[in-house]
């Protein structure tokens, strides 16, 4: 084989150079060790925000258009026409039915769900509690937040009478599954309920006002005669929420949210550790980097006779430069290697210590076979890049003042 020659000499200066050699493995061992511990620890971390915060909420949702209402303004002789937004009342989506089995078509969409929500006011003997009604379609709805796997107690059963509330909401009024409430909405509308379960879906907002009943009864008590004023979306990709909006928005003429224009500060903090991780893989690249060079550098200058000695009986410049470049590279993967068993150990420890769920907000390592291989592919590449200079020093060296020195 052409690069068996150059093979073979690379391991025997490497073998000769022993000490050095283990020293470089070692670093760059730990820097690869790093980076695949740090970038699993960052990814898990945000994949549970992520679950977390769309554990609770559609990626996106279609929305009745707002109104708007021409308004005259006189100002001394002169009259300007201005637009002011009106204030809000519930309304119905127009011809939902056909706009929802349109959506269910769509090859992005995995879920569709139509939704009634609007403001009530419930009470429980002398307790009272402003909340937020949501009328929802179980079957369809429960594929988009999962709102069963959140019951703390009683049971998931959303038919005639029956609703569920939150947990610090039911802490308020004093109410336990099987008990009565009384919700009351503008235009003197009424109507006694039972609660069937108590959910936490973990947001404080949520768990203190939010109370699921039937699409029906939620739509007879806001007014909402066979209307809905809203339609929840699950999208097969999360971050293509938004593009998927704008495209449903353009198509159908409807007014689409995604959850990442609603919650643009995470999307930011998300953006934010993406950045950290990769400078700390940056530099600690940079680092591994000087380390191989350097001691290929020191390898050049103490093995100038053997080399002089190469080239007088015949080895080219090039096979000389190969030699180092496979040195680089063969430092690179072996050092990378001994790093990925450690972050393997690291990652072990850390499951087996009991991190991701020894605290509330314990969160799970994202481990993949791809992190592996990307972080011994850069220790490679990173080698063969820093022994560029080396070999090419090597190379260019004269066999004759080699073999003087």
């Amino acid at each position: 084989m052409p690069l068996r020659f150059e093979a073979l000499l690379a391991l025997r200066l490497l073998r000769e150079g022993r000490v050095q050699t283990w020293l470089i493995l070692a670093g760059i061992a730990v820097g690869v060790a790093v980076i695949v511990f740090v970038t699993a620890l960052i990814a898990g971390l945000q994949a549970s925000i992520i679950e977390r915060t769309l554990g609770t909420q559609a990626h996106i949702k279609i929305v009745p258009p707002e109104e708007r209402a021409l308004r005259a303004l006189a100002a001394g002789e002169a009259e300007a026409i201005a637009i002011e937004q009106r204030a809000q009342r519930l309304r119905s989506i127009g011809n939902w039915p056909a706009l929802l089995a349109a959506l269910r078509q769509d090859r992005d969409i995995l879920a569709a769900a139509p939704i009634v929500s609007g403001p009530a006011l419930a009470r429980r003997g002398a307790a009272s509690r402003a909340v937020a009604l949501l009328g929802i379609e179980p079957e369809s709805y429960l594929r988009i937040v999962p709102t069963h796997e959140k019951l703390q107690a009683g049971r998931f059963d959303l038919s005639g009478d029956q609703v569920l509330i939150g947990s610090l909401l039911a802490a308020d009024l004093g109410a336990k599954p099987g008990e009565r409430l009384r919700l009351e909405t503008s235009g003197e509308r009424a109507r006694t309920v039972t609660v069937a379960g108590i959910f936490e879906l973990g947001v404080r907002d949520l768990d203190q006002r939010l109370v699921y009943l039937g699409l029906k009864p939620a739509q007879s008590l806001l007014d909402l005669p066979a209307g809905i004023t809203g339609i929840d979306l699950k999208v097969q990709e999360i971050f293509a929420a938004e593009r998927i909006a704008r495209r449903l928005q353009a198509a159908l003429g409807v007014q689409a949210e995604s959850w990442m224009q609603t919650n643009r500060n995470l999307l930011d903090a998300l953006a934010a550790q993406s950045s950290s991780t990769r400078l700390i893989s940056f530099f600690v690249a940079i680092s591994a980097a000087f380390g191989i060079a350097s001691v290929l550098a020191v390898s050049v200058v103490q093995k100038t006779r053997e080399i002089g000695i190469l080239r007088a009986v015949g080895v080219s410049r090039a096979q000389v430069r190969r030699v180092f470049l496979l040195m680089g590279a063969l430092v690179g993967l072996l050092g990378s290697l001994l790093g990925s068993a450690l972050a393997g150990a690291l990652i072990a420890l850390w499951q087996g210590a009991g991190m991701n769920r020894s605290a509330r907000g314990a969160f799970e390592l994202y481990v993949s076979t791809e992190l592996f291989l990307a972080a011994i592919l850069l220790a490679t590449l990173v080698g063969m890049l820093a022994a560029a200079f080396p070999a090419r020093r090597a190379a260019r060296l004269d066999p004759v003042e080699a073999l003087r020195a």
